[in-house]
């Protein structure tokens, strides 16, 4: 057994980072961090899975302000989830597996670059920042929200479904919708985050 703690090794992205340990002591590193790669990468995987399920509309609560109607959701969730827990490329996967069903039932091309975004973003502020969940998951909303402003009201205007200033209405509206569902998402990652870590589950 390596003198080294395992959450120590899989900080470091290659064994070359431990030069006196030898060849069978690189290995063993190797071989370490390769398992926590496929781990994290199957953990976002499921998160995915778990994403699409939550943008299903028996899961949603719908929403109508006047003209507009939309449903909340929390598909966010397990995208932070992805992005804290497991970094920002296993967050990157759950965002851009995990909008397939939102763009496909919603219509919105867009959809899955900015949930790509979103968990990508999350994993950054997490793992290289060492943020907390609730912070990392915020802030990526804030990363996102441009990204969501610049292409639904591109796409409402584009595709002539309704006039300029009705977009930008709309858009706004989505976009205070979105937030609430993100601080809810940030605060539930950061509880389920702390329990998922005391459960053992590293990456």
């Amino acid at each position: 057994m390596l003198p080294f703690d395992r959450k120590v090794l899989l900080q470091h992205d290659s064994p070359a980072r431990y030069p006196l340990l030898g060849n069978t002591g690189q290995k063993e590193v190797s071989e370490v961090i390769e398992k926590s790669r496929t781990k994290a990468l199957t953990f976002g995987a499921v998160m995915a899975a778990l994403s699409n399920i939550l943008s299903t509309e028996f899961l949603t609560i719908p929403l109508v302000i006047g003209t507009f109607s939309s449903r909340v959701h929390f598909t966010q969730l397990p995208i932070f989830l992805s992005g804290v827990l497991a970094g920002p490329w296993a967050g990157l996967l759950t965002g851009a597996i995990g909008g397939l069903y939102m763009t496909y039932s919603a219509g919105i091309p867009f959809i899955i670059g900015g949930l790509t975004l979103l968990g990508f973003s999350t994993g950054l502020f997490a793992k290289r920042l060492k943020l907390r969940p609730f912070f990392s998951s915020v802030l990526a909303w804030c990363v996102q929200a441009p990204y969501v402003f610049v292409t639904d009201y591109v796409w409402f205007v584009s595709a002539r479904l309704m006039p300029s200033q009705v977009a930008l209405t709309v858009v706004t509206t989505i976009l205070v919708k979105m937030t609430v569902e993100v601080v809810v998402s940030s605060v539930l990652s950061e509880i389920l985050a702390h329990y998922i870590k005391r459960a053992g589950m590293l990456f």
